[in-house]
This record gives structure tokens, C-alpha cells and sequence, in this order.
């Protein structure tokens, strides 16, 4: 008997690319449609407040990035700021000095 025949690929499809998933996207695509046609009203009216919430979110996530260069961030770096070699170093005086 040819037991290459009874095993199929080890590697199973990713859930996206099954027969589920897009019935799942089929199915969300149809009820966001109809609940955009039917409640538009209720959406439009509801975008500015959504806005407004939505921005201590972008808050967050834009921040998230910072760390580099030092000073005002001492959470990223082990708890102490970075020393800043420029404000250490004294400046010449300016005049007619020589």
C-alpha cells in the first residue's frame, strides 16, 4: 500500500487563506456595508468625537519612538538621563580678548 498517498503537506494552509477566512471577509464586508448605508447618520455624527478620542492614541504610539539624543526621556535609558556633552564643555568669551 502507498502511504504517500495518506499524508498530505505537513505545513497546513494559514487561516487566512482557507475557505473560513474568506467567508469571514465576505461576511464583515456585507454587515459594514449595511450598517454604513443604514446608520450613516449615527457614523458621520459620530466621527468628530472619534477623532478627538483617537488622539491620546496617536499620542502614545507617535512617542513610542523617541529615546535617541537624550534629555526629557530618562524612563528609556535606565532611569538617568543622558549627560549632554555640549552644555559641559565651557564657551570662550567673546570680545576683544585675546
Amino acid at each position: 500500500m502507498n502511504h504517500d498517498l495518506l499524508h498530505h503537506d505537513s505545513n497546513p494552509a494559514p487561516f487566512w487563506r482557507s475557505r473560513y477566512a474568506i467567508g469571514l471577509l465576505v461576511m464583515g464586508g456585507i454587515a459594514t456595508y449595511f450598517l454604513l448605508s443604514e446608520h450613516r447618520a449615527h457614523f458621520l455624527g459620530a466621527l468628530p468625537l472619534l477623532l478627538l478620542l483617537s488622539c491620546p492614541l496617536i499620542h502614545v504610539f507617535m512617542h513610542h519612538g523617541h529615546g535617541g539624543g537624550g534629555g526629557g526621556h530618562a524612563h528609556h535609558h535606565g532611569g538617568e538621563p543622558r549627560p549632554n556633552p555640549s552644555a559641559s564643555t565651557p564657551t570662550p568669551p567673546t570680545g576683544d580678548r585675546p
